[in-house]
């Protein structure tokens, strides 16, 4: 399933080792990427917690914490809107239904809102997932009566 959007104004992408420490900077290299668009705080915040949470979990439940996984983030930014794919090639999600249930977790030493806080934050939410595969979250979010900065 490819949710990427074809009428972009601009793009980056990055890719990055199964790190806990690079839950961060995905989460800054993407705002500073999505800043060149004049956001709202609020929006930018959301944003940001959306991506910590969608990195988290590739790195977390995709590649179950072991370091060797390469974890792919791409934004797509034009005049009215920002989509968000993150990418891991990890154990994939059994039951997506289930997944984003709140409270759902594996680990026992999570809360299980991943998705919440992913589907509450952002317009849209696509979750697609193989066992054996990975997964890919695509999320986006409509930037609201503020103009791009091109």
């Amino acid at each position: 399933m490819d949710k990427k959007p074809n009428n972009w104004q601009n793009y980056m992408k990055l890719e990055f080792a199964s790190l806990p420490e690079n839950v961060g900077f995905a989460r800054v290299a993407v705002a500073s990427f999505i800043s060149q668009v004049d956001l709202t705080l609020n929006d930018l915040e959301e944003i940001k917690v959306a991506i910590s949470e969608a990195v988290s979990n590739a790195i977390i439940h995709g590649y179950e914490n072991k370091p060797y996984g390469i974890v792919a983030v791409e934004v797509f930014r034009n005049k009215n809107m920002i989509t968000i794919v993150i990418e891991d090639h990890g154990v994939g999600i059994n039951d997506i239904e289930q997944a984003m249930q709140p409270a759902y977790t594996t680990d026992p030493e999570r809360m299980g809102l991943g998705f919440v806080f992913m589907k509450s934050f952002m317009d849209d939410l696509i979750v697609d997932s193989h066992l054996g595969k990975g997964t890919t979250v695509t999320m986006s979010k409509k930037i609201n009566s503020l103009e791009a900065i091109n």
